[in-house]
């Protein structure tokens, strides 16, 4: 089957908010009714960002008896229609914008799955949107283009009873199927056999391998997460975020060998691991083994987005979606009592000086320079003895979409390097694992050139326009408009302009334009 392409007109999203039109910040709600899991996730959109701001689940297991009677398991579907109430009285009490409500392959495969939706409808009164297996797919696709809009390659979101995958390529979303390989389908009611599990995943996989097979892998599903959260620690990363967190084919192999082959009872004694998750993971692992080796994969990248925010993502304006979520989450993180046309002012500011420079991130440099400048305001509120180390931490680990790990780190070093003429970040270390030295020094340099136009301005837009920053060659110019350059190449000026030359490694030219 095929599915209608999602990026349409958006392929190449925008760094610029100019063409949009404006939204009004709103909250939604999405009660996801899984095989495994009964969640209500509450988000606040401002526009292309999303922000998660309460979140609920209830692990129900209702598809947990369907591979042996055909039917939800009764004390799963009681857990979660009594999750589903207590929903209903959180969203008559928010009262969100938008609500949205899907059940997926238990319900879906179930033969009393209508009578459950029956129940839910009396009870708590919400008409559930029953899913197909490819809508599913589609769904936790569109997800990962929400997260990341550069993502190609091949998705697969594993549930309690079924594999959905989906190809993403240049146009978008393609091809998807559903697949019974989620742990329910695989006898979880049995002890754990590695070798039969294995046997019957190769045996619905080796017929589609071909149909899907690819360099690049998007994992989404709680129990993927939680192996690359092992995988981090087994490791000592330093950064334990799991979105966009990337592992290559030998690494996740190794992980899923090795939670494969351990008991319920050990993995139990793992941090963090609940004990249902502990059922569920080794059958998880098997069938992320078994992906790797039939559809050829090479990376391996998790996507705390999903379903539930591609349900958000396909209901928003087609100019938000076109918006590029890094930058706009950045501009709805930072703090807009100032000048609020500064922050596009200063990437027009900068852009001539670092296009000039060697590219460092490809064709993300220049999203990289944007989303660092709308941060500019971030942490005005703070004390300023204190500011560039709180607002290093709140930027390594905010949860914006649309940055991997190094990408994080980079513009958590710029913020850094904002607020502080020396540089030493509270966990030098993180960076080390994640930057390159060339990559910790060019973004001393945007945090010092941000500080530089902030600073010179006033954080005044209409200041800052009527002074230039370029490099030529070995040389830093900053120069000021004629009958401007007292008021805006003074002592202040100098010192800022200073530190961004030597951090560049360049001379510095102060002069009238």
């Amino acid at each position: 089957m095929t599915t209608r392409g999602f990026r349409d007109n958006w392929l190449a999203p925008l760094t610029r908010r100019s063409d949009a039109p404006d939204v009004a910040p709103q909250d939604a709600a999405v009660i996801d009714i899984g095989s495994n899991s009964v969640r209500l996730v509450l988000y606040r959109l401002e526009g292309r960002a999303i922000w998660t701001i309460f979140n609920e689940k209830v692990l129900a297991g209702l598809g947990r008896d369907l591979a042996v009677t055909g039917r939800l398991s009764p004390e799963g579907s009681a857990a979660a229609l009594a999750a589903i109430r207590r929903f209903r009285a959180v969203i008559d009490a928010v009262k969100p914008a938008q609500t949205f409500v899907a059940a997926t392959a238990a319900v879906r495969d179930a033969t009393d799955g209508q009578d459950f939706l029956r129940r839910i409808k009396a009870e708590a009164d919400f008409t559930v949107r029953l899913l197909t297996g490819e809508e599913e797919g589609r769904y936790a696709a569109l997800g990962v283009l929400a997260g990341d809009p550069t993502s190609q390659g091949v998705v697969g979101d594993l549930g309690g009873a079924s594999l959905e995958l989906t190809r993403l390529g240049s146009t978008g979303a393609g091809d998807a199927i559903t697949l019974p390989l989620g742990p329910f389908s695989l006898g979880l009611a049995e002890a754990f056999d590695h070798a039969r599990v294995r046997r019957l995943v190769d045996a619905v996989l080796a017929p589609v391998a071909d149909r899907f097979r690819a360099a690049d892998f998007h994992a989404v599903g709680g129990a993927w997460r939680n192996l690359a959260l092992m995988h981090m620690r087994m490791n000592g990363y330093p950064l334990q975020l799991v979105h966009q967190y990337e592992m290559s084919r030998a690494e996740t192999l190794d992980a899923a060998r090795f939670v494969a082959s351990q008991s319920k009872e050990s993995l139990e004694r793992i941090p963090g691991v609940s004990k249902k998750r502990a059922e569920t993971m080794p059958y998880a692992a098997v069938v992320l083994e078994a992906l790797i080796e039939h559809l050829d994969l090479q990376t391996v990248a998790l996507s705390a987005f999903g379903l539930r925010e591609g349900l958000l993502f396909e209901a928003m304006p087609p100019k938000i979606r076109m918006l590029d979520p890094l930058v706009e989450g950045c501009a709805t993180l930072g703090v807009h009592d100032f000048d609020d046309t500064l922050e596009g002012a200063l990437e027009d500011w900068l852009q001539p000086a670092f296009s000039s420079l060697p590219t460092l991130f490809g064709d993300r440099d220049a999203v990289l320079l944007a989303a660092a400048c709308r941060l500019a305001n971030l942490g005005a509120r703070l004390h300023p003895d204190h500011r560039a180390a709180l607002v290093f931490e709140q930027v390594l680990r905010a949860p914006i979409a649309g940055m991997n790990h190094a990408e994080r780190g980079f513009l958590a070093a710029a913020s850094y390097a904002r607020h502080s003429g020396t540089f030493n970040p509270p966990e030098p270390d993180t960076l080390a694992r994640i930057l390159s030295p060339e990559r910790i020094r060019r973004a001393r340099a945007l945090g010092a050139a941000i500080r530089l136009g902030s600073d010179l301005s006033g954080r005044s837009a209409a200041l800052l326009g009527r002074s230039r920053l370029t490099i030529d060659k070995n040389m830093l110019h900053l120069s000021a408009e004629p009958g401007w350059v007292d008021m805006l190449l003074g002592e202040q000026t100098a010192k800022r302009a200073g530190t961004l030359a030597q951090v560049l490694g360049l001379k510095l030219q102060m002069k009238t334009a």
